[in-house]
């Protein structure tokens, strides 16, 4: 049984073939003994700026096994049972609405059991979108069902592609290797901080769809969801374009979370529904030499990823919580739009994270309590609402309304240079913003700077406004993971209001291609 071995530290340029000898002194052994080593794990130990050092976790496979008995960073390594999938045949007609990670990994899922599915996308294949995309960009010409928050792959295509998540899931290591399988970089499998890059998660996307289709599954591009045929209360077939009714008996509802007009349809369906907190703000941009010389205390260094960071803060007076969230080493913002006449930014990085610019998005909590109405679907309209005035703000042609940080938080000063297209217009962003959400980011700003000495600074841009973190509602669903008021349907993902991003959505995924799996097996 081989040995895990925790918190082995290299100094960054060392080669990592200085790793056998380490294991081979923290085991007491020869390092002749070892006859295979594999990386874990890899992460940046930054909290002493002069002597950062690079920590491993590794596997390693001895000789003789009964000479080494665990001790505090030496464990056996627990062998899990390997995942059982049974070959089922069924004529059940199964239809994937959504392309985006929960969608995609439920396919793959089922695919393993033997089992195949139509698989409906509103928006074009990835080499299309990336092209409709970049013509939003360079000119302002936004395609409503095909941007970057529509089409293959979902909204995380156009993003840093990142894998981080907090779910124990003893899937997390089938979705990586799976991601791995389609062109993936292999480290994902033991990066502390994983993440593929927009660049190459678009080949991955690509790979899975076309793996699919060797496999019998149906895939429809340009395919929106308008209507769900209902009898005797559980689904009996889906409307696909206002015009194709297709038969479905178990419909894998993923939609992504700026589906809006598939939330009104559910509304209006009297699928059960209910209201959840989300957050809005903005996104700040700094030059990635000045993070990394926070975070490093250094601006560069080759054997070092660009730098990141996480920060929160949180006011116990109104309850109300400020952080960072999908920041983008190397990146750029990107216009995010997915309804005329609305901005939304974001955030986007490829696989080398290499341009001069790091972003992240600053947003505060809100709640039903800021929503007006008891709608489901408030939410909905308060975010459409920030879009409408950022679009008004920017100029009514998709520039972004921006601000230097230091006018932001009332210091005055500072410059507007930032990474956005199609353009930038400088503006007031509090009076955009309820006054809670800039209260309570300018105070969150502050805080930041005291745990990041620099992180106010000149250079620091704001732009606004960053609606989409996460779906503003939920989609009922009981134990069985079918929806509670409609049987057959199964909502999933973050645009369901069951995810947080790639890696939970494809969990998600997966937990409900089982869980048909498992109803077909049992019938």
């Amino acid at each position: 049984m081989p040995f895990l071995l925790r918190n082995l530290t290299l100094s960054p340029g060392v080669e990592e073939s200085a790793l056998r000898p380490l294991a081979a002194a923290k085991l007491g052994v020869r390092e002749a003994e070892i006859t295979a080593l594999t990386l874990v794990r890899k992460g940046v130990d930054a909290r002493k700026k002069g002597a950062i050092k690079l920590v491993y976790t590794v596997q390693v496979t001895l000789r003789d096994e009964a000479r080494v008995r665990p001790h505090g960073d030496v464990a056996r390594v627990e062998t899990a049972a390997p995942l059982r999938f049974p070959k089922l045949t069924s004529s059940e007609r199964i239809v994937i609405v959504g392309m985006g990670p929960a969608g995609l990994f439920a396919a793959l899922r089922l695919a393993q059991y033997g089992l195949t599915a139509r698989v409906l996308e509103r928006g074009r294949d990835v080499d299309r979108r990336a092209s409709d995309v970049s013509r939003f960009w360079r000119l302002g010409e936004l395609c409503p069902q095909s941007n970057v928050q529509f089409g293959e792959g979902g909204a995380g295509t156009f993003s840093d592609g990142k894998l981080t998540t907090r779910v124990k899931d003893p899937n997390c290591g089938w979705v990586l290797e799976r991601l791995v399988e389609f062109g993936a970089p292999p480290e994902i499998l033991y990066a502390a901080k994983p993440h593929i890059g927009t660049d190459r998660l678009r080949a991955v996307v690509r790979g899975i769809r076309e793996r699919l289709i060797e496999t019998g599954f149906q895939v429809g591009f340009e395919s929106r969801l308008t209507g769900i045929g209902i009898g005797q209360g559980r689904v009996t077939s889906v409307v696909v374009n206002d015009a194709d009714e297709q038969p479905c008996d178990a419909l894998v509802l993923a939609p992504g979370h700026s589906a809006r007009d598939t939330y009104a349809l559910l509304h209006r369906l009297g699928v059960t529904l209910e209201q959840k907190p989300f957050a809005v703000g903005l996104r700040v941009e700094h030059p990635q030499a000045l993070i990394n010389e926070i975070q490093y205390g250094r601006n560069a260094h080759p054997a070092l990823p660009p730098a990141e960071y996480a920060q929160t803060y949180n006011n116990e007076t109104t309850g109300r919580s400020a952080y960072s969230f999908c920041m983008c080493p190397g990146g750029v913002v990107v216009a995010a739009a997915s309804e005329a006449g609305g901005v939304v930014v974001n955030g986007m990085s490829g696989y080398r994270r290499n341009g001069p610019y790091a972003n992240s998005a600053l947003v505060a909590t809100v709640g039903p309590a800021d929503f007006t109405g008891n709608s489901p679907l408030a939410g909905v309209e308060f975010q459409r609402e920030l879009e409408r005035r950022a679009f008004v703000a920017g100029g009514e042609s998709y520039r972004a309304p921006a601000q230097s940080l230091l006018d932001f938080i009332g210091r005055g000063g500072g410059r507007i240079l930032s990474s956005y297209r199609p353009g930038v217009t400088e503006y007031d962003l509090a009076s955009l913003l309820p006054t809670p959400v800039a209260a309570t980011l300018r105070e969150g700003i502050e805080h930041f700077d005291r745990k990041m000495r620099g992180f106010v600074s000149a250079e620091a841009t704001l732009t606004a406004v960053e609606t989409r973190t996460s779906a503003p509602l939920r989609i009922v669903r009981g134990g069985d993971l079918q929806s509670l008021s409609h049987r057959g349907l199964y909502p999933t993902g973050e645009g369901a209001g069951y995810a947080g991003g790639i890696m939970s959505a494809a969990l998600d995924g997966i937990r409900v291609a089982d869980a048909i799996a498992a109803r077909i097996a049992g019938s």
